[in-house]
């Protein structure tokens, strides 16, 4: 049996992406940060729109409009396609467990 909360490491150097699930037009992935952000440089631009939940910690994802959003254990936000984003700060204390649904209309 597969645990979200199981199989990753103690010292979270980069953060961890792990494919869950492909099928169709759809896929899930596990994602594990622990004070990680994304690079200084570009944003996310993605094809697929993306359905966010935080399971486990907190972070904020930032838009290129100027809008931070903090998610915290529980929260999910929807993400359009091509909405440019960026992860600003996640929790440097405990590892913060992200699961995406990216799917296309």
């Amino acid at each position: 049996m597969n645990n979200i909360f199981s199989s990753f490491p103690d010292t979270i150097d980069k953060e961890i992406f792990e494919e869950l699930l492909t099928k169709d037009s759809v896929r899930i992935e596990r994602i594990i940060s622990k004070g990680q952000s994304s690079p200084d440089y570009g944003w996310y631009d993605q094809e697929e729109h993306e359905w966010l939940i935080v399971l486990k910690g907190a972070g904020i994802i930032s838009f290129e409009d100027g809008r931070d959003v903090k998610l915290c254990k529980g929260d999910f936000l929807n993400i359009p396609a091509h909405t440019k984003h960026r992860v600003k700060w996640t929790d440097p204390e405990s590892p913060t467990i992200w699961l995406a649904v990216f799917y296309l209309n």
